[in-house]
């Protein structure tokens, strides 16, 4: 049951089976208002990395609801976004220390993109205001995050000729890739103000992955054109592939890097854009034209800041890159027999992330369907069934989830026979 005024995210609303009722979660299971259970296999959209209902998180939220639930940014500031604001440049690498905050990923992105263009026209510099992205991109669903995902295959394409067009060209991987890639960048650079890019894991393009050698070639190449670099690490940050942050496996430093999704491990929304000093210090002025002039109205929010803190305090005393590491060696191991069945064509783990690529795409409605009835709650989209569970999860509830995949893949195979 479910309301007729309700509009689904992602979801063609003619088409689209009735959504399953959620009453309660708790640890790494959502419980079902039928009575079942099922092991999350997705963080509710990669956010939940200490699973459900944390009582740290939750005893930090409710303190800070009863004391101070919000109050503006603008001419005001109190200690969850101050002590905030110091960890984050603690834990970053580089100078990533100025911190500016909004409600969402795809807003946090637009940020980035604004201040990468406002850069160069506080420098005097004027005509650099396109931005280079890469196939299989995604960024976001607002009009500037929009222009710098994939315009062809990207799930946007509909609307490819409202948005800004920008330079969207192939990731590069082989050394002949990486001469044209060059190429581009010498024809182009003067119109760009930043390349963006998703390191390591283009998640929402069907997670694809790319390896750290590759992401600092990229990098440096941009340095080389004097491009600014943003890390959109909304999906990868907060030890998803292994280590804090996916550009520290690489050992660059962006311009800009975005976070949110587990920054709050999946409590209440917020994120971040960072800058880098020398970014930051470039709207330094004696002139508010100069300055930053944006202002999400609910940035800073003080319950967000206190789940975030509260979310770090647990990376401090918690061992989850080492869970996370567990997590990779079960998934290496569990979804490996999928390698071996007639319609899949690629099986790839990184860090907490694991991923059956099929050689077509499925029933999707079906399969999420089965994968309920199979005690699990994983979402495969277009041709990829994946698991990217909570890091609390332990080895026998991982077992449920790589078993089921195993089981609905190897029925969805022989069924295509």
């Amino acid at each position: 049951m479910t309301s007729p005024h309700l509009w689904l995210p992602y979801s063609q609303m003619q088409t689209a089976p009735l959504p399953h009722k959620v009453v309660r979660t708790e640890g790494v299971r959502i419980y079902l208002e039928d009575g079942r259970r099922l092991v999350d296999g997705t963080s509710s959209w990669w956010t939940a990395c200490h699973g459900y209902n944390h009582p740290h998180i939750r005893s930090a939220i409710v303190d800070q609801l009863e004391r101070l639930p919000h109050v503006m940014l603008g001419g005001l500031v109190h200690d969850p976004v101050i002590r905030l604001s110091d960890r984050l440049a603690a834990l970053l690498p580089g100078d990533l220390d100025h911190v500016f905050y909004s409600e969402s990923g795809s807003v946090a992105v637009e940020i980035a993109l604004k201040m990468a263009a406002q850069y160069w026209i506080n420098a005097g510099i004027s005509g650099r205001t396109r931005f280079l992205s890469f196939e299989n991109a995604y960024h976001g669903d607002t009009f500037a995050a929009m222009s710098v995902c994939d315009p062809e295959k990207g799930m946007h394409r509909m609307l490819s000729g409202l948005l800004p067009e920008q330079l969207v060209v192939k990731l590069p991987r082989s050394a002949d890739d990486f001469e044209e890639f060059e190429r581009i960048l010498a024809a182009n650079s003067q119109h760009l103000a930043a390349l963006i890019i998703e390191p390591l894991v283009q998640a929402a393009a069907g997670m694809k992955f790319h390896d750290a050698d590759t992401l600092a070639q990229i990098v440096e190449a941009a340095r080389r054109h004097d491009l600014l670099v943003i890390f959109d690490e909304i999906t990868t940050g907060f030890g998803r592939t292994g280590t804090m942050f996916a550009c520290e496996q690489a050992g660059v430093v962006p311009d800009i890097i975005t976070l949110s999704k587990a920054l709050t491990a999946g409590t209440v929304p917020l994120a971040v854009t960072v800058a880098r000093r020398h970014v930051y210090e470039r709207f330094l002025s004696d002139s508010i034209d100069q300055a930053l002039v944006h202002g999400p109205t609910f940035c800073g929010n003080p319950i967000g800041c206190a789940a975030a803190n509260a979310s770090l305090d647990l990376f401090e005393s918690e061992p989850r890159l080492e869970q996370v590491a567990a997590i990779e060696d079960q998934l290496l191991t569990g979804l490996a027999p999928c390698r071996d069945l007639p319609h899949v064509i690629d099986v790839r783990v990184k860090g907490a992330i694991g991923v059956v690529q099929l050689d077509a795409q499925p029933d999707l409605g079906a399969m999420r369907q089965r994968c309920v009835e199979e005690g699990i709650w994983a979402r495969p989209f277009e041709d990829i069934v994946y698991l990217m569970p909570p890091f609390v999860i332990d080895a026998n509830d991982l077992e449920i989830l790589v078993s089921a995949v195993n089981r609905i893949v190897t029925a969805w195979s022989a069924a295509r026979d």
